[in-house]
């Protein structure tokens, strides 16, 4: 008696979000910005953040969220003093 043949999917590659978040530069921005990812298990990949002319832009790449990053950048655009949020 034979076993039956198991054929293994290749696990599909993760996706990874781009997010630019242009805000004010105040203390209590960024910590509410990363609080959407701490809510769900997420440790961005890549963090960068820099105030130019009293402006404060935050770039993000963070893998695995899949569909969920269009919510996750509805939610960060809710965000007291963000201004605009671009996701690729």
């Amino acid at each position: 008696m034979s076993s039956p043949a198991v054929t293994l999917a290749a696990p599909e590659p993760a996706t990874t979000t781009f997010f630019s978040v242009q805000a004010r530069a105040e203390p209590g921005v960024m910590p509410r910005v990363l609080e959407l990812f701490a809510k769900r298990g997420l440790v961005p990949a890549l963090w960068h953040s820099a105030v130019v002319r009293k402006r404060l832009t935050i770039d993000i790449e963070v893998a695995g969220l899949g569909e969920t990053a269009e919510y996750v950048a509805n939610c960060l655009r809710r965000i007291t003093g963000v201004d605009v949020v671009l996701t690729a």
